[in-house]
């Protein structure tokens, strides 16, 4: 099978535990794409955290952000594919959280907002490096959102999920990108439909796609991906629905399924 699009999530696929990626895995990346493979990455994380990563890495393509909520071109920043939160359900969402005195994150105009400056912004952001503004929510939930995000412990942020899927689970698409991110977003928000979108829009099927990924927000891209690849670090569940299982993150994952998939003659 020759495969003509190359997806890849970022943390704990592409990058590694410290948050690099060997040199190594970038010069396959540049191998695949001389190839004329379109090679990029499809994250949770908002627009400038993924573009820094991009632009170190060198790719010069549509990245996937936001689950999949927002497709931007790295160099002129041209948006290609946006979908995002219907206000009535941020609207709802944002009373849950007041009422129920849950930490709650508002994404807008790739800036990052929460009503207090505590211990799980703080410790969010030392991993995405967004930029974050603090005050009161009411005042931006009306405005377009990616994506709404709850912070909490593992076990916490399962249980708002088996709440609020009765109320909001045909309006909203709601799924843990780590276990203690609960995230929320449009129906069409999701990794698989931004894969479908990128695919057609580069001109190439569904079955010429790899897409590679860790963590249950992954799931939509691998199921639709003709190859779909966990990690070795994955969730159990991620890797018994997966086509292929690679090499860890710590182990050059990517780099493994690039030779052996795209670079192998």
């Amino acid at each position: 099978m020759t495969y003509k699009l190359v997806a890849a999530d970022l943390d704990d696929t592409l990058l590694r535990d410290d948050l690099t990626i060997s040199q190594e895995t970038i010069e396959a990346m540049h191998l695949a794409v001389a190839k004329g493979v379109t090679v990029t990455i499809a994250t949770g994380r908002s627009f400038p955290s993924a573009a820094k990563i991009a632009n170190r890495i060198g790719l010069n393509v549509p990245i996937i952000t936001y689950q999949g909520a927002l497709i931007k071109n790295l160099l002129d920043e041209n948006v290609l594919y946006e979908r995002t939160v219907p206000v009535e359900s941020a609207r709802f969402l944002l009373d849950y959280c007041e009422k129920n005195n849950y930490h709650l994150q508002l994404y807008h105009g790739d800036e990052l907002y929460a009503a207090e400056d505590n211990d799980k912004i703080k410790n969010y952001v030392s991993l995405s490096k967004t930029p974050y503004i603090i005050g009161d929510l009411r005042q931006w939930i009306d405005i377009p959102q990616p994506k709404l995000l709850i912070v909490d412990k593992p076990e916490v942020c399962d249980q708002i999920r088996e709440e609020l899927l009765p109320l909001l689970g045909d309006k909203l698409h709601i799924t843990k990108s780590k276990p203690h991110y609960l995230e929320f977003m449009h129906k069409e928000g999701t990794k698989g439909h931004a894969i479908t979108f990128l695919a057609e829009h580069i001109g190439c099927s569904l079955d010429e796609v790899i897409a590679l990924g860790d963590a249950w927000n992954d799931r939509e891209m691998l199921e639709v991906a003709g190859l779909g690849v966990a990690m070795e670090n994955a969730l159990p569940e991620l890797k018994a629905l997966a086509n292929f299982v690679t090499k860890s993150n710590n182990e050059d994952g990517v780099r493994h399924v690039l030779e052996k998939f795209v670079l192998a003659d």
